[in-house]
């Protein structure tokens, strides 16, 4: 068996993007209906990425940089929104159902 190309240490960090995880937990917190889950997801994605990209074009050091030598690792970057993204849906179901009469 061969070790990935990518240490898996890359990998929880790219779970662990405070950018993925701020959006897809708000907007996962937000959302009203489980199937918006999706859009959190896609848009915490999407943001984290840019954020990253840009980061890495200004020349700073990030968490999960992107770029040209460094790894997209979008599945898990993915996987992480859809985490974050169900907790935070979890977390505002939970106090909307203890606000109701």
């Amino acid at each position: 068996m061969e070790t990935p190309s990518v240490p898996v240490a890359v990998w929880l960090v790219a779970a662990f993007d405070p950018v993925l995880i701020l959006i897809a937990g708000y907007l996962g917190y937000k959302a009203d209906q489980a199937g918006k889950i999706v859009i959190a997801v896609i848009a915490a994605l999407a943001g984290a990425v840019i954020v990253a990209y840009a980061f890495s074009l200004l020349g700073l050091p990030w968490i999960a940089p992107v770029g040209g030598d460094h790894p997209t690792l979008l599945p898990v970057r993915t996987i992480g929104a859809l985490v974050w993204a169900s907790a935070g849906y979890a977390l505002g179901r939970l106090q909307a159902r203890d606000r109701s009469p």
